[in-house]
């Protein structure tokens, strides 16, 4: 007589413990015969006990399941996380594609420019939904939310679905939307989950030539259709290889509006230690520079790890940008103001762009082809950087609108 033996499979996402915060570990386990059982333990049960069971039975109901035993652990999760993780367990469960998506906050569909300011762009780890809701109130130009380095293996389809809400739901008060895709070529499969939700830019980590930029190009095209706004793309430089082709990589596509470099994985790339001078690396940021201003597109400084030295990150954002990098990354909201104070226009590089400006001007409405300040000749790409430095200053309220009203008179 045989003899069978029915082995149970418990799905699980999401985080748990005591110092977790805004997040929920929800696990589901089929159950043949015993309808929808749901078990929440959470510390507002009482206040939000039934809009959770509500959520879940919503999402069960929208993916046809009847039979399974849902447990929640909850530690202050907003709907977006818990719709989520619930979405993660239930899709490993009955393997579908088929997605729910929770409404599109108005305030989130709008496009960015080419020309957008870079200084400063958080990075934000992709499976951590307590960094991501206030995130847009330190003024960072760019928002990342990371599925790459900062994502365990074992969480990275999780963390799509929770990226994936975050789109929808999270407020960023404008910063431009970011998302740093896995290492090709499993980042392809990131794509299809944030495209579709006005992500503004994909950084490609690990960029080692043209091709990789042109296919993900190509993938972003497919999934969306001539529909909706650009998606930027900001290729990473972080190897030997990377950084020999960083010329042919920024002008692979005309969807690239920046060029990053890396300076963890580079430096290890070629045997060396990252440290504070920075010579180790002086080839290879010049280099990445060089090839951005080359193709018309902005330089990006690697993160400064050392969140708590803060009068070193400005030193070494002042570095930066005389090297000529436009932004660094950020790895903490406190390192914002000190690199968008750095990098942003000087009151003295303020007064000479206004007065190129308005040299420039005056010699164009005068028809005179060459434009002259102090005696000096000022060639078109100077006259260019002036005219981006008014606009820098003009965006960080360093300077009036109506500058030309009564200057120089």
């Amino acid at each position: 007589m045989s003899q069978f033996i029915t082995i149970m499979v418990t799905y699980s996402a999401g985080n748990k413990g005591e110092r977790v915060r805004s997040d929920c570990f929800v696990s589901l386990t089929p159950a043949s015969d015993r309808g929808i059982i749901i078990n929440i333990n959470s510390s507002v049960k009482t206040m939000y006990g039934e809009s959770i069971e509500a959520l879940c039975r919503d999402m069960l109901d929208f993916y046809g399941i009847r039979h399974a035993e849902i447990e929640i652990e909850d530690r202050g999760a907003l709907p977006f996380t818990l719709a989520a993780r619930l979405e993660a367990v239930i899709r490993k469960h009955i393997g579908t594609d088929k997605e729910y998506l929770l409404p599109m906050l108005p305030q989130n569909i709008y496009s960015t420019r080419r020309e957008n300011d870079r200084i400063t762009r958080l990075y934000l780890p992709g499976n951590n939904p307590k960094l991501m809701i206030n995130a847009g109130i330190y003024e960072s130009n760019g928002i990342i939310l990371d599925l790459e380095d900062s994502v365990a293996p074992d969480k990275k389809y999780e963390a799509r679905f929770l990226v994936r809400n975050a789109l929808r739901t999270v407020d960023f008060y404008g910063s431009e939307r970011m998302v740093r895709i896995n290492q090709l070529p499993a980042g392809f499969d990131d794509l299809a989950y944030v495209i579709p939700h006005h992500v503004n830019l994909i950084l490609i980590p690990k960029c080692e030539s043209a091709d990789q930029v042109l296919q993900v190009d190509a993938k972003i095209s497919e999934i969306m259709d001539h529909k909706g706004d650009a998606v930027y793309l900001m290729p990473i430089i972080e190897s030997a290889s990377g950084v020999m082709h960083a010329f042919e990589i920024a002008g692979a596509s005309e969807n690239v509006v920046a060029l990053a470099i890396g300076l963890e994985d580079y430096t290890a790339d070629i045997g060396a230690q990252r440290t504070a001078g920075g010579k180790e690396s002086y080839y290879a940021r010049c280099t990445v520079v060089n090839a951005a201003r080359a193709a018309d597109i902005q330089p990006i400084d690697s993160v400064f790890s050392d969140i708590d030295d803060l009068d070193a990150l400005a030193i070494s954002a002042r570095e930066s940008k005389a090297l000529g990098f436009a932004g660094m990354g950020c790895i903490h909201p406190l390192q914002v103001p000190v690199i968008n104070e750095s990098f942003l226009p000087t009151e003295t590089e303020i007064e000479k762009a206004k007065k190129i400006t308005v040299a420039f001007e005056k010699s164009e409405k005068e028809g005179i082809g060459v434009v002259a300040l102090e005696s000096k000749m000022i060639d078109p790409p100077v006259v260019k950087r002036a005219l981006r430095t008014i606009e820098q200053a003009i965006n960080a309220g360093k300077l009036s609108k109506d500058w030309r009203d009564g200057y120089g008179k």
